[in-house]
């Protein structure tokens, strides 16, 4: 029993199955969170976007950390091992490494934190510069890292690997730009807000545009006019 839980949840071909068995949970998440917020009267463009992005994101990025913290063979008899030196390890991948094995861990890094990059800016406002995706991504390698140094996993904490996460979700997050970033605040207006409201800036304001092209304001017409006695 404990060797098939550990075959689903322990090995990185389970992990990929159980991300593709999670895929229609996955978009019916989607459909009712963007059915609940139809309801609540947003547009049907910006819920969807909203909802899909959110899905998208935490779908798109769990399954990769998981594989990440996944403990090696020696997990807990073997102390955490360190490779501070920036492009060392890539350098020796390439090197040594066979040419698929060197292609799956560089991509492989690479797309860690990719929905996050690609998502993040659609979803949420603040998130939407490159910038600060590169400085969440890399900040959340980090911890991936020194959480495989703390639980003693049997895998080398290498900045390499928070450099290829960093860079992957830069990259994502330049190919959305063409799908436009999320609005302050990350609202919408409702349906018919927009309508109302361009009808009344330009029904209302004609009368006090025409006074003031006379020079004339609504208080001077209604007001009395008083002459003040003069002084000799």
């Amino acid at each position: 029993m404990t060797k098939g839980w550990h075959d689903w949840f322990g090995t990185f071909t389970g992990v990929a199955a159980l991300t593709v068995a999670a895929l229609p949970l996955a978009a019916l998440t989607g459909w009712v969170l963007a059915r609940r917020r139809r309801r609540t009267g947003a547009t049907p463009a910006w819920a969807w976007r909203t909802s899909l992005a959110e899905v998208g994101l935490v779908y798109g990025t769990v399954p990769w950390v998981w594989m990440t913290l996944l403990p090696g063979s020696r997990a807990g008899a073997v102390p955490g091992r360190v490779s501070p030196v920036p492009l060392r390890d890539l350098l020796s991948i390439l090197a040594d490494a066979p040419p698929l094995t060197a292609m799956v861990q560089i991509v492989g890094n690479l797309l860690v934190f990719a929905a996050l990059g690609f998502l993040a800016p659609l979803r949420f406002a603040a998130l939407a510069s490159v910038p600060r995706i590169l400085a969440l991504a890399a900040g959340c390698s980090v911890l991936i890292e020194t959480a495989q140094y703390v639980l003693q996993l049997d895998r080398v904490s290498s900045v390499d690997d928070v450099l290829l996460n960093a860079a992957g979700a830069g990259l994502a997050a330049l190919a959305s730009r063409r799908w436009g970033h999320a609005t302050e605040g990350g609202v919408e207006p409702v349906e018919g807000a927009q309508v109302e409201h361009e009808s009344t800036a330009t029904e209302t304001p004609a009368l006090d545009r025409g006074f003031e092209f006379q020079g004339v304001t609504a208080n001077s017409v209604n007001r009395p006019q008083t002459s003040k006695p003069s002084r000799r």
